[in-house]
C-alpha cells in the first residue's frame, strides 16, 4: 500500500469506472474564514474507492462538477502531470490515467477506459517534461520509468524502463525539480538516490544509498526544495525518519544539502512526532513543513514547521514557535497551485481534511480555516495532489 500502512484493510469495493455522484456528503465547512479561493485540488477516499475534485471558492469547500469519481478498486496513490493536462491514479487493480479540465477541474477516465498498467504503485511522479511516469510498488525491489506522451499521457512504449533498488519496501518517491535526480524512501533500508536524464531510453543513472539513522527506524518520506525566483537549482533534501532522534516522539526530519548530499548541522530535527508521513518545502523556499501522523500521547497528529535560512552554501533551520494541528492519523498534504493554501487529508478524520493559511503576523505559522469531509464519512482520506 501506499506506505505499507494499509495493507491488513480488507477491500469491498464496487466496480465503475465512470464519474459518479450523489452517494457522498457534501463538504463541511461551517465557518467560511477567509475571501480567498484556491486552484482545484483532489482527495483519494480510500474506503469509497473515490478521487474527489474540490477547489475553495471565497472561503468555502465546493466540490468540482461531477465530482466525486468511483474508481474501480480502491486507491493508493495519485500524482499530477506539471503540465496540468493529466493525472494518475494507483489503486489495487492497476494505474488509471485521467485527463485534466485545467479551467474547470473535471477529470475523465482515460486510456479506453483500460488501466495503462497492472502495477499497484505505492507512489508516483511524473518528471518535469511530461514524458515520464515514476513509480514503484510495495514488494518489488525495482523504480519503474513508463514512457508517456505529454500531450495526453497515454503510454508511448509499453515495456518500462527499469532500475533495481536495494530493497522492496517502498514508501515515497520524489523528483528534484530540475529532473536531475529520482529518490526513494524505503524505510529501514534508507533512501536511494538515482540519477535521472529524461532524454535516455532508460533515464535512470546508478543508485546510491543514503543509510536511516538508526537501526531501529527507517525513511518514509522524502522531498526536495523547490526552484525559486532566486534559485536556479534545489538548495535541500529533506528525508522524513522514524526513531531518528531522542524523547517521547523519535520522527527526525534529515536535511542534506542538495549538491553534495552532506547532512548539515543540527540534522536530524526533531518533528514532535513519531512518524512523518510527508514533508512539505514551501513554494518561496523560506519554510519546510513536516506532517506527523502519530504522536506519543495522541490520537492526532501535527503539522511541525521550520524556517530556513542560507549564507552561502550553509543552510539552518529553525523550528517554528509551535506546532499546528490536522485530524486522525494525517496522510499526505500539498500546497495549493496560488500559494494560498496548504491541505492536509486525515485517514482517520476529524476532519478528513483541514485547510491553513499562512498568517500574516507570525511567519510561517499556520492557520486552520478549513475543516471538512471528503465524501461520506469514514472517507478514509488517504493522499491529496494540487494542479501545479
Amino acid at each position: 500500500m501506499k506506505t505499507g500502512k494499509l495493507t491488513t484493510l480488507a477491500l469491498t469495493v464496487p466496480l465503475c469506472l465512470a464519474g459518479c455522484s450523489g452517494f457522498w456528503d457534501a463538504p463541511v465547512n461551517p465557518t467560511p474564514p477567509t475571501t480567498l479561493s484556491s486552484g482545484f485540488f483532489y482527495v483519494l477516499n480510500f474506503a469509497a474507492s473515490q478521487v474527489a475534485g474540490f477547489s475553495v471558492k471565497t472561503g468555502v469547500v465546493t466540490a468540482v462538477t461531477g465530482s466525486p469519481t468511483t474508481l474501480s478498486a480502491a486507491p493508493i496513490a495519485i500524482t499530477v502531470a506539471p503540465n496540468n493536462a493529466f493525472l494518475y491514479v494507483s489503486t489495487l487493480s492497476g494505474i488509471y490515467l485521467y485527463s485534466v479540465a485545467t479551467s474547470t477541474g473535471q477529470i475523465a477516465l482515460s486510456n479506453g477506459s483500460q488501466a495503462i498498467s497492472a502495477d499497484q504503485a505505492a507512489s508516483m511522479q511524473v518528471d518535469s517534461t511530461n514524458s515520464w511516469l515514476i513509480e514503484a510498488f510495495t514488494g518489488s525491489p525495482n523504480l519503474f520509468a513508463i514512457h508517456v506522451s505529454p500531450t495526453d499521457g497515454t503510454v508511448v512504449t509499453t515495456i518500462p524502463a527499469s532500475v533495481a533498488l536495494p530493497a522492496a519496501t517502498i514508501q515515497q518517491i520524489a523528483i528534484s525539480p530540475n529532473n536531475a535526480f529520482v529518490y526513494v524512501a524505503m524505510g529501514s533500508a534508507g533512501t536511494a538516490v538515482i540519477p535521472f536524464n529524461a532524454n535516455n531510453s532508460n533515464p535512470f543513472g546508478s543508485v546510491i544509498t543514503i543509510p536511516a539513522k538508526s537501526a531501529a527506524g527507517g525513511a518514509v518520506s522524502v522531498a526536495v526544495d523547490p526552484v525559486t525566483t532566486t534559485t536556479t537549482t534545489p538548495r535541500l533534501l529533506y528525508i522524513g525518519e522514524t526513531a531518528a532522534t531522542s524523547g517521547s516522539n523519535t520522527g527526525g526530519l534529515r536535511v542534506f544539502n542538495y549538491s553534495t548530499l552532506q547532512e548539515i548541522s543540527g540534522s536530524p530535527f526533531a518533528i514532535n512526532g513519531l512518524s512523518p508521513s510527508a514533508i512539505l518545502p514551501f513554494s518561496t523556499g523560506n519554510f519546510v513543513y513536516v506532517l506527523n501522523r502519530q504522536v506519543s500521547g495522541s490520537s492526532t497528529g501535527v503539522i511541525t514547521g521550520f524556517s530556513i535560512a542560507a549564507s552561502n552554501s550553509t543552510y539552518t533551520l529553525t523550528p517554528l514557535g509551535k506546532t499546528f494541528t490536522v485530524g486522525t492519523n494525517p496522510q499526505s498534504m500539498v500546497e495549493d497551485n496560488t500559494g494560498n493554501f496548504i491541505f492536509a487529508v486525515n485517514f482517520g478524520g476529524s476532519p478528513d481534511l483541514t485547510g491553513y493559511t499562512i498568517d500574516s503576523t507570525n511567519a510561517g505559522y499556520l492557520d486552520t480555516v478549513i475543516s471538512s469531509a471528503t465524501g461520506t464519512d469514514p472517507a478514509s482520506a488517504i493522499e491529496v495532489a494540487a494542479l501545479h
